[in-house]
């Protein structure tokens, strides 16, 4: 079943996370030691990120640069396969625009279809990193929607050039990302909102949120989707704190409003160790809060976080 059936027939508030594959030279192991430490408690499905390569640049002795990849990691297509066939569990890539050209985009597609990974989180992606001249222009996406736009033709079986194949057995399924806070490059609360109707409106079946400390930011967000007409199941995204520092550095990073109870409790702190307990105990109360409110879903990201989502998970579940 596709994710968005198996949320439908869930009789309970369904678990799932999101790993980041290993560094390259790292093996699957360290894969599955995340995923052996959650799935006692019945992950829906996985989510894998998929990140662009990152370039420095090294200076010669004879005065010139060269231009290094750094950070490139394992392709995320051919995790998603092995997690699959290892554990059952429907995998579900991130596609993401920034840093790929559209050729490149179609050949995962290919390759995903091949290995039965038919959900997928469509993503615009992080452009910070980037060179300018990383994809050359016109060969890439510039939005979410315009990847949307071409995954649903795959699902028709027309590929980039316009031309016609036959249609996958089992279509890709999608969902795609939200943001109960804004994201950090909309200028408006009225052109998120807008963007978000218009991936629902090109095939995304469901809604991620990015992390957020603050439940009303959720709830209102709900609310403010349901009254724009966005029916679809919005899946809260839970992130906990485990160092003292991102008290500060994830609401620069991410945007995300850290509640003054939140922040008080943190600064009362002495170490990591007390943080990641503070971030433990305001995940759980998080959580429970918000499966009283009948969430579909809970979504954990588990970056330098795996211990504490294990501890949050067998809080509630």
């Amino acid at each position: 079943m596709s994710v968005i059936e198996l949320l439908k027939n869930s009789t309970k508030t369904a678990f799932s996370f999101e790993i980041l594959p290993p560094l390259k030279g790292n093996n699957f192991s360290k894969v599955c030691s995340i995923i052996d430490k959650l799935r006692e408690f019945e992950p829906k499905y996985i989510n894998i990120t998929t990140h662009h390569s990152e370039t420095v640049y090294r200076d010669n002795a004879d005065g010139s640069q060269q231009k290094i990849n750094v950070r490139k990691r394992p392709g995320t297509v051919a995790i998603a396969g092995a997690i699959q066939n290892r554990y059952k569990i429907p995998a579900v890539p991130h596609i993401i625009c920034k840093g790929f050209t559209k050729e490149e985009t179609e050949y995962a597609l290919i390759d995903l279809q091949y290995l039965g990974v038919t959900d997928l989180l469509l993503l615009r992606g992080d452009a910070k990193k980037l060179e300018r001249d990383h994809v050359p222009p016109g060969k890439g996406h510039e939005h979410a929607t315009d990847l949307i736009r071409q995954v649903a033709a795959f699902n028709q079986g027309v590929d980039l050039e316009g031309n016609t194949f036959d249609k996958p057995d089992t279509p890709f399924s999608f969902g795609v990302a939200c943001y109960p806070e804004k994201h950090e490059e909309a200028p408006s609360i009225e052109s998120d909102m807008a963007f978000l109707k218009q991936k629902i409106a090109t095939g995304a079946e469901y809604a991620v949120t990015q992390m957020f400390f603050n439940n009303q930011k959720y709830f209102d967000f709900v609310k403010r989707c349901r009254e724009e007409g966005i029916t679809v199941p919005i899946i809260p995204g839970i992130k906990p704190i485990v160092f003292l520092n991102q008290l500060t550095v994830l609401p620069q990073i991410f945007g995300s409003d850290i509640p003054e109870a939140f922040a008080q409790a943190l600064m009362k702190c002495k170490n990591d160790d007390e943080a990641k307990q503070v971030g433990i105990e305001w995940s759980i109360f998080q959580c429970k809060e918000l499966i009283r409110k009948g969430v579909p879903s809970l979504h954990f990201y588990t970056l330098m976080a795996t211990d504490s989502v294990r501890q949050i998970a067998k809080s509630i579940y």
